[in-house]
């Protein structure tokens, strides 16, 4: 089996996550990845611990840079800017997330290097973009502020909050990744390139979807709700006998079944409750009904019977049970990477299951190469 990207060369200049991701997702379909690092540190995230493994290796570099090669090379130094242009103009993508105006500087821009590689895709990923916000620094929390996330995280009554991982520079990697696609479609159609600009604050409010289209739709501000939605109940955290169950009723039919295993069907057929849009009106007694029979059974009973029914729901599981669930389901969620030493660390597999062309795990994530000769 030859992986769909085999023949493609990647010149990594990214750091910390947003293109590191992107990356990965084209070396794990066969992409042949350069990363480049600065001289002594390297990617920012090789310093980003604990936790980290047994080797020492941080796990935050790891989790973005399988499947890669890495170069040392210091881009203030003549010598090795030679060195990375002479890389860049024979590359088929290049990824960077420098501050806009430095790979000008460099003389790494697309600018500079389309007229040698007229068939490049350049992709730069930027907190602001190239405009009036060139010079500010875009790191994932900020935007999670700046771009409305935390105003819609949390607790109506607490403050706002992050999310629990970095999903910004999750979402901006998957939008640079979908952009380098499309761009290579285009390039092997009409043999021609083109650069693929990607900021993190954009591709936060597309990835805001409904909240963002009640705003620009509707004119609605949406407003942190804890974990109730703003469009659809039963569909948050109920308190059970024991602790906490989610229900995700996203339908009547699904919230007459809920009804009947709770032992009260008829809570489906009332004027308050018979459609989604009542229950979303009426949603403080609804949770009310709904806890006072919850309250009979643990989560994990109820668990049990509602999937039976079909209804959506479950218990809220930490990262270590969500793992062995996903085991347990024959999604097969880890991976044995194998390290130049002969042995393997366990990363999370890709999502993507192609029935032909699968994602490969060809190496583990690199170490940083320390001498002159390894560079």
């Amino acid at each position: 089996m030859v992986p769909p990207l085999a023949n493609l060369r990647v010149l990594d200049f990214s750091r910390i996550l947003a293109g590191p991701f992107a990356t990965m997702q084209l070396a794990d379909l066969g992409a042949t990845v350069t990363k480049v690092e600065r001289p002594g540190t390297g990617d920012d995230t090789r310093t980003w611990k604990p936790p980290h493994d047994d080797r020492g290796q941080a796990t935050y570099f790891q989790a973005v840079n399988r499947n890669k090669s890495t170069i040392v090379l210091d881009l203030s130094d003549p010598a090795d800017r030679a060195r990375a242009r002479e890389m860049a103009v024979t590359a088929d993508v290049v990824v960077e997330n420098f501050r806009p105006g430095l790979m000008a500087d460099f003389g790494l821009d697309y600018d500079q290097l389309q007229p040698e590689n007229p068939g490049l895709i350049y992709c730069s990923i930027t907190g602001f973009g190239r405009g009036p916000g060139a010079g500010l620094p875009g790191y994932d929390l900020l935007i999670q502020a700046l771009g409305g996330l935390m105003s819609v995280t949390g607790a109506p009554d607490a403050e706002p909050q992050k999310v629990g991982v970095a999903l910004v520079d999750v979402l901006a990697g998957l939008f640079a990744t979908t952009g380098i696609f499309a761009a290579l479609h285009h390039r092997t159609a009409t043999g021609e390139g083109q650069r693929l600009d990607i900021d993190l604050l954009s591709c936060l409010l597309a990835g805001l979807v409904n909240q963002a289209s009640a705003y620009t739709s509707a004119g609605v501000v949406p407003t942190r709700m804890g974990n109730q939605h703003p469009s659809i109940a039963p569909y948050e955290l109920l308190t059970c006998a024991d602790g906490e169950l989610v229900l995700a009723v996203g339908n009547d039919r699904q919230f007459s079944s809920l009804c009947e295993v709770l032992g009260e069907p008829e809570l489906a057929t009332s004027q308050r409750f018979s459609t989604n849009t009542s229950r979303v009106r009426n949603r403080v007694e609804l949770r009310a009904d709904l806890e006072r029979l919850l309250a009979a059974r643990t989560a994990a009973e109820w668990t049990d019977q509602l999937a039976e029914a079909r209804v959506p729901a479950g218990v809220v599981n930490d990262i270590a049970a969500a793992f062995a669930l996903a085991e347990k389901l024959g999604l097969q969620p880890t991976v044995e990477v194998p390290r130049a030493d002969g042995s393997t660390v366990s990363l999370c597999r890709s999502p993507l299951n192609l029935s032909v062309t699968p994602p490969v795990y060809r190496s583990a994530p690199p170490d940083l190469p320390t001498t002159t000769s390894e560079r």
